[in-house]
């Protein structure tokens, strides 16, 4: 149970959000504006939900008054430049009115879950890399990152493409002692094969046709700060041994060079592909490998974060109506349900996309499933015959789902159908009630 302090001029709805936050066992204490907020003592609260429009003055004037007691803001307003402007005055996230329940009550349990160090962040976006990690594999990874990044180590990323490669090596350079330095991203597999060795390495004045001018190269424009090596298993042979070069001797020769550059660079690199079994096939340097897998970090594919959905969908909707110029719109529960559903072959970035698409294409104030253009499930029919209503709940149409389909499924099936992992499912299960059947 949590001790919650609602700040809201309207009694209609303050009163409504007091009965569901008591439904759910937090204790509850009402002020109707800013000045009974601050004689309430809002520090010794362990959430704050505040409206933004307030008489007198803005619920952001909490703020400042709160101690370390996160602030929710709410606002019929809602537009992402009011949305954005509270975050940045120390709001921990914010919703718009009319809220949904469901989504409500996700904020408040991720708010309100104690606040713990290093990588077990609480949930939703982590503050330190900007990453939503509400599941365990995630979780994983963020301690991984903070482990690895204060090291000067070579750090190899693992993940099938569209997880958040980059993402990762930009927060292991922003967490290091190299974070002041330049950060600079390669994609190996989009420079041609002829060109690579100059554009990682520098080439002098007439080493080749073309070569008009002496070139430093990317791997010393990175001097002091972070080189990021995208694809690196698609190297050619002799980029593969210049580089090994520069990981054991920190040393760079430019093409048409006899003489060797000291470098002060830290190599992260990333692949999707299978980097073992290029070595078997000899594709890929056995050496090198080893080389660059002093520290590995294994992304997990979005079809395995089932937790992380939800999440990463609200983030990329706010994220693109900001980038767009649009209000705030809120997700329809079948939205979610389509997004649960899918298995997202293209990960992160194919949620991105289709969340980007459904909302160019949303004229309304809720983002509908047919938007996102991926295959939307058909809704259950329930135990009475009736077919799911598309304003039904999440809690709802899971509920139906696993009733519907526990006895003809098995619970792996049941949750790789849900978009969750198998332990989602069984807690959800014991959450609501819903015994497994015999």
């Amino acid at each position: 149970m949590s001790r919650i302090l609602v700040v809201e001029d309207e009694l209609v709805i303050r009163a409504e959000l007091r009965r569901l936050l008591m439904r759910h066992g937090h204790e509850v204490t009402e002020a109707g504006s800013v000045a009974e907020a601050k004689a309430a003592g809002p520090e010794s609260f362990d959430l704050i939900i505040s409206d933004l429009r307030l008489p007198e003055a803005n619920g952001t004037e909490i703020l400042g008054h709160n101690g370390r007691t996160p602030v929710l803001i709410m606002t019929a307003f809602a537009t992402v430049k009011s949305a954005v402007e509270a975050m940045k005055v120390g709001a921990a996230d914010y919703i718009s009115k009319p809220f949904d329940s469901e989504e409500m009550m996700a904020l408040v349990e991720r708010l309100t879950v104690p606040e713990v160090p290093a990588a077990a962040s609480a949930g939703g976006r982590d503050r330190d890399t900007g990453m939503v990690a509400e599941s365990a594999a995630m979780k994983a990874v963020l301690d991984r990152i903070r482990r690895v990044a204060p090291t000067q180590a070579t750090v190899l990323v693992l993940g099938e493409s569209g997880t958040g490669k980059e993402l990762v090596a930009r927060a292991i350079h922003a967490q290091s002692d190299r974070e002041d330095g330049d950060f600079v991203a390669v994609n190996c597999a989009a420079i041609p094969e002829g060109l690579i060795e100059s554009e990682l390495f520098g080439h002098e004045k007439g080493a080749f046709t073309g070569a008009v001018t002496k070139h430093g190269g990317l791997v010393e424009a990175a001097h002091g700060g972070t080189l990021f090596l995208d694809e690196v298993g698609e190297l050619p042979a002799a980029a593969q041994a210049r580089l090994l070069r520069v990981l054991q001797e920190s040393e760079v020769r430019h093409v048409g060079s006899s003489q060797v550059r000291k470098v002060d660079v830290r190599v992260i690199a990333a692949t999707h592909r299978d980097l073992p079994a290029m070595v078997t096939e000899k594709t890929f340097r056995e050496d090198l490998y080893f080389r660059l897998r002093v520290l590995d970090i294994r992304l997990p594919p979005l079809r395995e974060r089932g937790e992380d959905l939800e999440a990463l969908a609200r983030h990329f909707l706010g994220k693109v109506c900001q980038r767009l110029g649009r209000p705030l719109i809120r997700l329809r529960p079948d939205a979610l349900a389509a997004i649960r559903a899918h298995a997202w072959p293209g990960n992160v970035r194919e949620l991105e996309n289709a969340i980007e698409r459904a909302v160019i294409l949303s004229d309304g104030e809720e983002l509908e499933a047919h938007g996102l253009g991926i295959e939307v499930p058909t809704p259950v029919a329930a135990d009475d015959g009736e077919g799911t209503s598309a304003g039904q709940s999440l809690t709802d149409y899971f509920r139906t789902f696993v009733e519907t389909h526990q006895s003809e499924l098995s619970e792996t099936e049941i949750a790789k159908r849900l978009g969750i992992s198998r332990k989602a499912l069984w807690e959800r299960r014991r959450k609501l009630g819903i015994p497994r059947p015999k």
